[in-house]
């Protein structure tokens, strides 16, 4: 019955993004079957398989292990701190993103993460159909933040009309930074953490693919990568990494702050009205039908679906401080599912960030994704319940 209700979730999401299509009849059913069906022998792989569930504790042992190389340098600046048990957020999380914005900095400079991207990127235009700059930035969304991946493609920019434009702006805000992929192993357990990035890297291809399907010539279609760095040596790529590191540390921890005391602001005006109501009850029963087909159980829908709800309209920090001290309730198939749904950028603040950034690379492209902004939320969070439901089906 779980894998019957997970099959109609997907076919719900397919169907949503069908009507909402630019272009029905020039969708490339071919790719999105692969990439469902590639999508269904990862996640059987990684957690069904010896192997596969050797290859993510091998893959979680080294990021435990940079974690607890960067806890020194961050234990280095605070240790003077009186920490209590439960540690300061703060120190014991968001500052972790320097030291692994660093290493990709790193890996950039000297060309192996650019390189590893662009032929994944071909490998999955290869056997998709997609375009080369559409799949190269889907990768590329994996292992940087939404702007540094657009920016990464500022040079094609010319060549995308605004279905295009779509689709590299869905691959932006469905996936994860790799800098805080050690901040969210800190409060997700790793294997669901590391089994969402592929899943949400194929998810907002399918799903943006759907609704704004794309033919290109291939004059149009080329990926360059000459220019990745602007750092002279591997000390000033060090030290770029680092400041860039701080200051997305800084910005997590500002936006928190207003997002959390925002939460708490509305909650107390709602109770005002409907006591003992708060707005992550309503988001649970609103979210709680597709939560059930999604795998999660009756009794825990509710909470989960709030927590859900919680990450669409804040952001994933918040609804993953909301997950953690409910993990050892919930039982394992729950805590999978959410997870993988909170290990996404798709929320609202991220339409500002996006249109921000293509705005200061193309202002009339800008423009446009500021217009279509709310589709690609729609879109990004269909790509994140399709890769939680994947999930579902082999927990």
């Amino acid at each position: 019955m779980g894998i019957l209700l997970g099959i109609l979730a997907i076919a719900i999401v397919i169907g949503i993004a069908f009507l909402m299509s630019n272009d029905r009849k020039n969708i490339n059913f071919r790719g999105v079957l692969i990439m469902l069906g590639v999508q269904v022998i990862t996640t059987w792989f990684m957690f069904k398989t010896t192997i596969g569930s050797w290859i993510i504790r091998r893959i979680s042992d080294v990021f435990n292990l940079l974690i607890e190389y960067g806890n020194e340098g961050v234990g280095f600046v605070v240790g003077g701190f009186e920490i209590g048990e439960g540690g300061v957020f703060f120190f014991n999380v968001l500052l972790l993103i320097i030291f692994f914005a660093t290493i990709l900095s790193v890996l950039t400079y000297l060309r192996i993460l650019p390189t590893l991207i662009k032929y994944l990127g071909g490998l999955i235009s290869f056997i998709t159909g997609l375009p080369k700059v559409e799949s190269f930035n889907a990768v590329n969304s994996v292992f940087f933040g939404q702007s540094e991946a657009l920016i990464a493609i500022k040079s094609q920019f010319h060549h995308l009309d605004n279905n295009r434009l779509y689709i590299v702006s869905a691959s932006a805000m469905g996936s994860v930074s790799a800098s805080i992929i050690g901040a969210y192993i800190q409060m997700l357990p790793a294997e669901y953490v590391l089994v969402a990035l592929p899943l949400n890297m194929l998810s907002s291809l399918i799903i943006a693919s759907v609704i704004a399907p794309v033919a290109v010539k291939k004059e149009d279609d080329q990926v360059e990568i000459k220019e990745v760095s602007d750092s002279k040596s591997i000390f000033e790529a060090m030290a770029n990494g680092a400041l860039d590191g701080g200051k997305i540390a800084l910005i997590v921890a500002a936006m928190l702050i207003a997002f959390i005391a925002s939460l708490e602001l509305v909650n107390a005006i709602i109770q005002t009205v409907f006591a003992g109501i708060t707005i992550q009850e309503i988001l649970g029963y609103v979210l709680s039908p597709i939560g059930i087909l999604m795998g999660i159980a009756p009794s825990e829908v509710i909470e989960a679906g709030g927590i859900m709800g919680t990450k669409i309209v804040t952001n994933e920090f918040v609804a993953m401080g909301e997950l953690v001290p409910l993990m050892e309730v919930f039982s394992e198939k729950t805590v999978g599912v959410v997870s993988v749904f909170l290990t996404s950028f798709a929320n609202f603040s991220s339409i500002g960030i996006i249109a921000g950034t293509v705005q200061g690379i193309d202002a009339d492209k800008g423009a446009a994704v500021s217009r279509f902004g709310m589709k690609l939320l729609i879109g990004a969070t269909l790509g994140s319940i399709l890769s939680a439901t994947m999930a579902g089906l082999f927990l």
